[in-house]
């Protein structure tokens, strides 16, 4: 079948009429003989928008390779397929951001899992990715469905996929992603998903979710200690609502908002990428922040499942603080409360954040676990107690969510620098502090936008073929390759290397947007707190001007 032939047979069976559209456009065009028509239509059936361990994640357009309702009714009909196989009588929650067509995807899926017999609720709104994560283990269910593509570039959606039970409302791993895919390639190739059945007697839920979350959420917090000023930005996304009602119930007030940035917008207009890690993407905040002259800034990202933290400078300017650095003075606040509580537990990380953790763990006499990179492995970790990755991602309640949480996050946050300031005390003053205790640990990451994946392709063999001897002028001791496998870790494209000094530097593609990711880290334990710091962040310099020589472009 030609490719022209494939679209027509996907425009059949299309149910948007704006997708639709763009194919009578794209396939009159292409059999008018042009070019860059056929060209587009390859791009967009030529392979399918795989379903993997990040669920699905990609363009809002038409095509197999694109994200759209053909797309997502075959993913429906498909994990609807896997429960029904897996148990009798499953069950679905599913819930929806605010970006373009979130809504339309999610009722799409809550009338295809009805109508395959999968008892399904809907929550009430677009809400936050963790009341999701929440949802699955409240109300019981086997499955969630997040249709969200978190902090991707506007015209992005996606459609993740948690399960409840053993699984413990954690996001699906392999090989439940490869079963569930199977499924969907099944439907894809014997049905047309206008002819699959439907059903609107799928439950809503009520408010009754999001009122336990929030009072969930609030109980992991003692109530302010002292009055804190702060700016808080939902990043267009639908973060607010929740944030407001937890910081209020807990007593901290209402935060001082970015009004350009409060309501959801799924076009973003206010930033180039809706991720408070991008360059540019906190302006707005820092302005509102330097106005009113705030304690701190706190950013969720647009699903509000990621936390950012910026604080003012002496020299009168701000910094956003790295994810490390948020994740290691929540699991510092961590391993305090499980030693108050007389409890044990494990603090977990992904590979990829800062080794200070398993330094923590080790002072406390807590375990210690390493995961692959995405918090699907974090949250499976056994005795959980905290965990975080590096890209702002922090889970500091797993009994209550098992996937990361900037909205509880946020609050625990909040507590931290409303007891510094209560104590007189500054957060510089609480980071030398920990430098003192557990020695100064410093990081950085390099991460390269690429428009040909084939870039990352030649970045990675080139260091598997040649590997360095030096970075910089620091000595690798030796390099660890993850591609058949690793240690306890199943196989992965990831290198890991080991400096001379203690040093280390992974080098991985990014899994969810077309970036080759870096990750330097460097610590020491030598003279002052001041002294520590200088000499870690010196080395991670020296790291990062070496790594960016070696993975320039030929």
């Amino acid at each position: 079948m030609s490719v022209i032939e494939t679209a027509k047979a996907w425009r059949a069976q299309d149910p948007d009429g704006e997708t639709r559209a763009e194919l009578d456009i794209l396939i009159s065009d292409a059999e008018a003989g042009n070019a860059d028509a056929l060209a587009s239509l390859h791009s967009r059936f030529d392979e399918r928008l795989a379903f993997g361990t990040a669920g699905l994640r990609g363009a809002i357009a038409a095509g197999s390779n694109r994200m759209n309702r053909v797309l997502v009714s075959q993913a429906a009909a498909g994990l609807a397929a896997f429960l029904l196989a897996r148990e009798t009588g499953p069950s679905v929650v599913i819930g929806y951001d605010g970006r373009k067509n979130s809504r339309v995807f999610a009722t799409d899926t809550a009338e295809l899992m009805a109508g395959a017999g999968v008892r399904t609720i809907l929550l009430p709104r677009l809400l936050p990715t963790p009341v999701l994560a929440f949802a699955v283990r409240h109300f019981k269910v086997s499955a969630g469905v997040m249709v969200t593509a978190s902090h991707n570039p506007p015209n992005d959606n996606g459609y993740k996929v948690y399960l409840g039970g053993d699984n413990k409302g954690s996001q699906i791993v392999s090989p439940v992603d490869s079963a569930i895919a199977e499924h969907i390639l099944r439907v894809a190739s014997e049905q047309n998903v206008l002819a699959l059945p439907r059903s609107t007697a799928y439950e809503t839920a009520g408010d009754e979710v999001v009122d336990e979350y929030v009072r969930r959420t609030v109980n992991l917090r003692k109530r302010s200690s002292a009055d804190l000023k702060f700016v808080y930005t939902a990043m267009h996304g639908v973060g607010s609502e929740i944030a407001h009602r937890v910081f209020a119930d807990a007593g901290f007030g209402a935060p001082i908002v970015v009004e350009e940035q409060d309501k959801p917008d799924p076009t973003f207009p206010t930033v180039a990428f809706p991720n408070p890690e991008e360059p540019g993407a906190m302006d707005l905040s820092i302005a509102k922040a330097s106005e009113v002259q705030a304690d701190l800034i706190i950013a969720n990202d647009p699903d509000a499942d990621r936390l950012a933290v910026a604080v003012p400078t002496v020299a009168g300017g701000w910094r956003r603080l790295s994810g490390n650095e948020i994740g290691l003075l929540l699991g510092w606040r961590a391993a305090e409360r499980l030693l108050f509580d007389g409890l044990d537990g494990t603090l977990a990380a992904s590979i990829v954040s800062s080794p200070a953790l398993r330094k923590i763990a080790l002072t406390y006499n807590l375990d210690y676990a390493d995961t692959l990179t995405g918090f699907k492995w974090v949250s499976r970790v056994g005795g959980l107690a905290y965990g975080y990755e590096e890209a702002l991602g922090y889970l500091v309640d797993p009994e209550k969510v098992r996937d990361k949480d900037g909205i509880s996050a946020a609050l625990d946050f909040l507590g931290l620098m409303s007891e510094l300031k209560s104590a007189g005390r500054t957060l510089d003053d609480h980071l030398a502090a920990f430098a003192e205790k557990f020695g100064a640990y410093s990081s950085s990451q390099i991460a390269v936008r690429v428009t040909d994946l084939s870039e990352i392709t030649r970045v990675m063999s080139a260091l598997r073929s040649n590997p360095p001897e030096m970075i910089g002028s620091i000595t690798v001791t030796r390099m660890e390759d993850f591609r058949d496998g690793f240690g306890q870790f199943p196989p992965s494209d990831i290198l890991r290397m080991w400096l001379a000094d203690g040093a280390r530097v992974i080098v991985r593609p990014s899994g969810t947007e077309p970036k080759l990711k870096v990750y330097i880290d460097a610590s020491s334990t030598e003279g002052t707190a001041a002294e520590r710091l200088a000499t870690a962040d010196a080395t991670v310099a020296e790291l990062d001007r070496g790594m960016r020589h070696l993975i320039a472009a030929p």
